[in-house]
């Protein structure tokens, strides 16, 4: 297995990570990024066949886990019970019971509220123009205002929800040090106890929300505990909205761009391929990992239990042995299926809303503002495991 070095912090790779993911390609089926200290895989193939793989799992084997540190003791209560975490049985009963409420149907009806929050969001924009920051102007408040309403949370909490989230994602981030695991910890204890106080509240009296519905969603006479709601509840908020704000955030950047015409690209005829693009091109999550459940042979390589094996979902996403000029982005290119929300058991709950939010929020955005321009060069943050822009500065 080919070793290769490639810190995950350094600005080059921050700013432009895909030059190695073509090294990590060319090194083989498996790699080894010194880096983590882990063996990964990098190809479309290798990594849509790990995905899917059952002998591999999110839940690190409970011989091989480590004590749990007293700072972290409020983390991982929270990801103790996390559907994402878990395997199955667990992961199959948490996952059957968020989808009787999460449905498609309740997903598809809150397209007009979507559309209505991204017009209030663009009245705001400063005057044509005047440059300013998308990210906080439209990216960010968009998903989480939306999740807010979605789980039937007071959308004025935003800015804490926001907070939140940022602290206990950043644990799933390179950068991570004593300072973000401590950020963390506090925030999954306050972000623990607002929702237990308002699971309460709808318990004592349910809502038209997606909290009242995961409340009620029952399967064999199971049904999520409190702690089960407030792990949901965290991970639909933390995954759904770091992913869309970044996918927005990378989104307009590549079709500015560009050089196609954005009414184009976004018409109705046009727009779902324009979605895929986008997500294959430049997605929010690079780094994905498993742990082997059983001693095995992969791609050639032994792998013994409870070793972790890392995911390069970007990577794949940029093979040129599936795309064409996987390095152009090229919204008419035919679609194909990509790695932006995992595949097989852990595939993303929260994808359809997702690519909703999108599909609803581009198309106005560049309607209303038809000659959105980039007004200085996109900066990406120190996000790694994530991919998303620091500021996206624009005129309109």
């Amino acid at each position: 297995m080919q070793r290769l070095s490639q810190p995950p912090t350094v600005p080059g790779f921050v700013q432009d990570p895909y030059p190695f993911y073509d090294r990590a390609r060319g090194a083989g089926p498996l790699f080894f990024w010194e880096d983590y200290g882990i063996p990964c895989a990098a190809g479309w193939a290798e990594v849509n066949a790990l995905l899917r793989d059952r002998r591999l799992g999110r839940e690190q084997p409970a011989e091989f886990r480590p004590p749990v540190p007293e700072h972290l003791a409020a983390f991982e209560a929270v990801e103790a019970h996390s559907m994402l975490e878990r395997e199955p049985p667990a992961h199959t009963r948490l996952r059957g019971l968020v989808l009787r409420a999460f449905t498609s149907r309740r997903i598809a009806a809150l397209a007009p509220e979507i559309a209505a929050l991204a017009h209030d969001l663009i009245d705001a924009f400063p005057a044509t123009g005047a440059a300013f920051d998308l990210l906080p102007a439209f990216a960010e408040r968009l998903p989480v205002i939306v999740i807010a309403r979605l789980l039937g949370v007071p959308e004025a909490r935003a800015d804490d929800l926001l907070a939140w989230s940022h602290d206990m994602v950043a644990m799933y981030q390179a950068r991570r040090t004593r300072a973000t695991e401590d950020a963390a910890a506090r925030a999954a204890a306050d972000f623990s106890a607002f929702l237990g106080d308002h699971i309460a509240a709808r318990r004592a009296a349910p809502g038209d929300d997606l909290l009242t519905q995961l409340i009620a969603a029952e399967e064999a006479g199971d049904r999520l505990s409190t702690d089960e709601l407030v792990s949901t509840c965290i991970l639909l908020l933390n995954a759904g909205h770091e992913a869309t704000v970044h996918t927005i955030g990378n989104g307009v950047r590549a079709i500015c761009e560009s050089g196609f015409d954005p009414a184009r690209l976004l018409a109705p005829g046009a727009i779902d391929a324009t979605i895929e693009e986008i997500l294959r091109f430049d997605p929010p999550l690079h780094l994905f990992t498993r742990f082997a459940y059983e001693d095995m042979e992969l791609f050639g390589h032994e792998i013994a239990r409870g070793e972790e094996i890392g995911l390069l979902l970007a990577a794949a996403n940029r093979d040129p042995a599936v795309w064409t000029a996987p390095d152009r982005f090229d919204p008419v290119r035919a679609v194909r299926p990509n790695a932006s929300f995992g595949a097989g058991l852990h595939f993303c709950v929260g994808a359809p809303l997702a690519r909703l939010e999108l599909r609803v929020a581009l198309p106005i955005l560049f309607e209303r503002c038809p000659d959105l321009a980039l007004a200085a060069p996109p900066v990406y943050a120190d996000l790694y495991h994530f991919h998303g822009l620091e500021r996206l500065t624009v005129t309109r």
